[in-house]
């Protein structure tokens, strides 16, 4: 599922280059059904990087987030976090099992953000995880 920033405050094509603590986040693509779908908001915590990551912070797997690809810089998405690797990056994966716009396709993720809940339209938390199938 490819998601756009709609955060406030200007572009930067640093990584990963959101400048507010929290992201409203556009879904597009099927990547992430049934989960989330695309036209949904999504309220994203990004993750600190110039302080210790708190608690609350901490990405775990199975949760749900907005991370970038190093071999696609200009590709912001949000997928599940699936395993922490070695250098710090995540395997990520849509939930659905059809589409491969993930780690899959593209190798390891910066993950860049956390998904606290979804805005619109049908606020609330996320679901756990689809059972593998």
């Amino acid at each position: 599922m490819i998601s756009a920033n709609t955060s406030s405050g200007g572009g930067s094509a640093e990584l990963p280059g959101l400048p507010t603590p929290w992201v409203l986040a556009r879904v597009a693509g099927p990547s992430m059904s049934p989960t989330v779908r695309s036209a949904d908001r999504l309220l994203v915590r990004r993750l600190p990087r110039s302080r210790p990551i708190r608690s609350g912070d901490a990405v775990r797997s199975g949760d749900v987030v907005l991370a970038r690809f190093p071999s696609r810089p200009e590709l912001l998405v949000v997928k599940r976090a699936r395993r922490p690797l070695d250098d710090g990056r995540w395997w990520v994966e849509g939930d659905n099992p059809f589409v491969t716009d993930d780690s899959r396709a593209f190798g390891p993720a910066v993950v860049v953000g956390r998904v606290v809940a979804r805005l619109w339209p049908r606020p609330g938390r996320l679901p756990a995880a689809p059972p593998p199938g």
